[in-house]
């Protein structure tokens, strides 16, 4: 059942992939969604069966490698953790597959796209089975290739295309320190299997080595070259660049990408490696701190975003950094719950951004949006509850995690946690700010677009509505349902798959926090989005001569430039290294020394000496004679030299003389004779 759980997916990339045009556009829908809907199934049964009733299911399938100390299998660990991402993974993308049928149904290429969003399926089911470090790397640099292959699927679109090599540059940073991270624990514990590594980490903790002369701690630079992997895939500030871009792919690659499967997979990483992290306390401040500026980032940045799902990939970013901060808090349970929750409300948001952009003929800008809560009132109620859960309404799924984050910061009582709490109570007002803003301009606001555009609107197909009402029931109610089983006070669900120690535990300290600190995200995330309305509603000139003036200016293109990120790297490193590249690499190197010294200037070189040579064919004898007579004089003129110089002057010089005189003698006479 395990196995064919992982599988699945795969049997439906590999059917829909190589005989989609013998099943057609049909076949390949129905295959890969069938397949999606029976591993969903049975995930939902593994997560009974282990997350409910408390077991654990480990087998090893097969010797991968087995070389003197290396030893790695195949192998599927299926504990709380797992069954938890799978749940999320299956779930969302069971819901994307359906969802593509109805908003990818006139693409020419539907077999070659439901074969990738399988592909990226079944690759971060591996990630998250896998048993060790390497096998989880296979799993993490497949779903590296996925994204590439489905934010480029519009290969046609010069920008689809800017993004995906964007996002595969970006990520490859990021795929360095966690290589270095792997080869590191294997230099360290002789092992890249969880459950050696973890055994032995308590044993390894305060052991130094010497790294350019300087004793850092084996487990903090283990950790921190971890770190920059989860930095690379889940968007961490630094290495988020490419996230946002990567909005450019067909949107239910962007539901894919954003709720379930790219960006959680650092997360994952960080919750698993609970045993390595919580030993290092400089790891653990670091990744808080990276946590909370991204989640300040991001909100911040999404406050004058105008393109409808790139105001909805910096929340992804706002609520990674929620995430990585609650890890680096040590509440690696609450920061897999609120990835859990986050991925049903995202890929909701997702999808009804997708509709709204279907109903409107592709139409992104959300200024040239407006009154379209008439034209299709399902979207707009499905966008509402995404965008309330988004911003952590009382009692909807993202208030039972979010503001749990913000309470477990608070109650760490340190530089680090108040500094996370205060961005984190920041970022929920912006949160709620941009959410509002988001849905007043596409609903609420005066129609500003096309009146043919506009006219035209429809609501979307069975085929895409029913995704977004399973969601909408996730984003509703998953968070009450599932809050005392998997973060509640004294829960054993999740047994041994994570470790925290004693003293970093302030889960119980957070349930006895002052009610006013509690009570703060709330009031922020409320003013937050009655200001957004007020202000777009009734002071919109207000803004719009603001944001012109001297000031203002100043701060809305700091904030729409996202903080100037990109322009930092196209002219510091970007450059540089281009034209690095190019002046001293490649000409200088390339075609300068390789070229005169290698193997294609050496037969250039003996090219064009045979072509002079191949001159002296002149069909005179006397011609070849002398060429004779001449290389006989040079032949035994360097003979004569090297003995000489052999035997150090041993030989008498004059007889070369005679040699020359012998020869010359002999070659007149013969000519004469001819």
């Amino acid at each position: 059942m395990y196995l064919l759980l992982i599988f699945f997916p795969l049997l439906g990339s590999i059917s829909a992939g190589l005989f989609g045009r013998y099943i057609g556009t049909k076949g390949a829908q129905i295959v890969t969604t069938a397949c999606l809907g029976m591993s969903t199934l049975l995930s939902w049964y593994a997560f009974m069966e282990i997350g409910v009733s408390g077991n654990t299911v480990y087998f090893d399938l097969c010797t991968w490698i087995d070389s003197e100390m290396l030893h790695i299998s195949w192998g599927c660990q299926f504990d709380a953790l797992t069954v938890i991402m799978l749940i999320t993974v299956t779930t969302v993308s069971g819901m994307v597959h359906l969802y593509s049928i109805g908003y990818m149904g006139e693409d020419p290429h539907v077999p070659r796209f439901m074969s990738y969003l399988s592909l990226f399926t079944f690759f971060m089911l591996v990630l998250v089975t896998g048993d060790n470090y390497l096998q989880m790397f296979f799993g993490w640099e497949g779903i590296g290739l996925s994204s590439y292959l489905l934010i480029s699927f519009w290969y046609t679109r010069i920008q689809a295309n800017k993004a995906a090599i964007k996002a595969m540059v970006v990520n490859r940073v990021g795929d360095w320190g966690l290589t270095l991270g792997i080869l590191l624990i294997f230099v360290v514990f002789n092992a890249v299997d969880y459950a050696t590594v973890f055994a032995t980490a308590p044993m390894v903790a305060g052991t130094t080595f010497s790294i350019f002369g300087f004793e850092v701690e084996k487990l903090t630079v283990i950790c921190l070259l971890l770190f920059v992997g989860v930095m690379g895939k889940s968007a961490q500030i630094g290495l988020h660049t490419w996230l946002p871009d990567a909005m450019e792919g067909p949107t239910p690659v962007s539901a894919l990408i954003h709720a379930a499967t790219l960006v959680t997979a650092g997360i994952f990483l960080m919750a698993r490696s609970s045993p390595l992290f919580e030993y290092s306390e400089t790891a653990l401040m670091v990744v808080t701190c990276m946590g909370a500026m991204t989640a300040f980032f991001a909100a911040s940045t999404g406050l004058v975003q105008n393109d409808l799902k790139r105001v909805i990939a910096y929340s992804t970013c706002s609520q990674l950094g929620y995430m990585a901060f609650a890890c680096g808090l040590s509440n690696y349970s609450v920061g897999i719950f609120h990835l859990m929750n986050h991925g049903f409300f995202k890929a909701l948001l997702f999808m009804s951004a997708g509709s709204v952009i279907h109903a409107i003929q592709d139409e992104q800008d959300m200024r040239r949006m407006g009154g379209l809560v008439q034209l299709i009132p399902f979207t707009y109620c499905m966008m509402l509850v995404g965008s309330l859960a988004l911003m952590g309404f009382p009692f909807l799924t993202g208030f039972y995690s979010k503001d749990v984050i913000i309470e477990v910061a608070y109650a760490k009582y340190t530089v680090a946690g108040h500094f996370a709490h205060w961005f984190g109570c920041l970022s929920a007002f912006f949160t709620a700010f941009y959410s509002f803003r988001l849905v007043y301009l596409t609903f609420l606001s005066r129609p500003n677009g096309l009146k043919g555009v506009i006219g035209g609107a429809h609501e979307l197909p069975l085929s895409m509505g029913i995704p977004l009402i399973v969601l909408s029931f996730g984003s509703i109610f998953w968070g009450y349902l599932s809050k005392d089983l998997i973060i509640g006070l004294g829960t054993d669900f999740w047994q041994s798959s994570l470790f925290v120690l004693p003293r970093h535990n302030l889960f119980i300290e957070s349930e006895f926090i002052p009610s006013y600190v509690k009570l703060v995200p709330t009031v922020l995330s409320f003013s937050g989005a009655i200001l957004a309305v007020i202000l777009n509603h009734y002071y919109a000139s207000m803004m719009y001569y603001g944001a012109l003036s001297p000031i203002g200016l100043r701060v809305y293109a700091f904030l729409n430039k996202k903080w100037y990120f990109d322009k930092f790297y196209n002219e510091c490193i970007n450059k540089p290294l281009v034209s690095f590249g190019y002046f001293v690499s490649f000409r200088t190197m390339d075609k300068g020394i390789v070229e005169v010294l290698g193997p294609y200037g050496a037969v250039t070189t003996f090219t064009n000496l045979m072509k002079t040579t191949s001159k002296l064919q002149t069909g005179y004898i006397y011609h070849y004679a002398f060429v004779m007579l001449v290389g006989l004089v040079i032949f035994l003129a360097s003979t004569s030299l090297w003995f000489t110089l052999q035997s150090y002057f041993f030989m008498d010089s004059r007889l070369l003389f005679i040699y020359i005189a012998i020869l010359l003698f002999y070659t007149t006479s013969s000519l004469t004779r001819a």
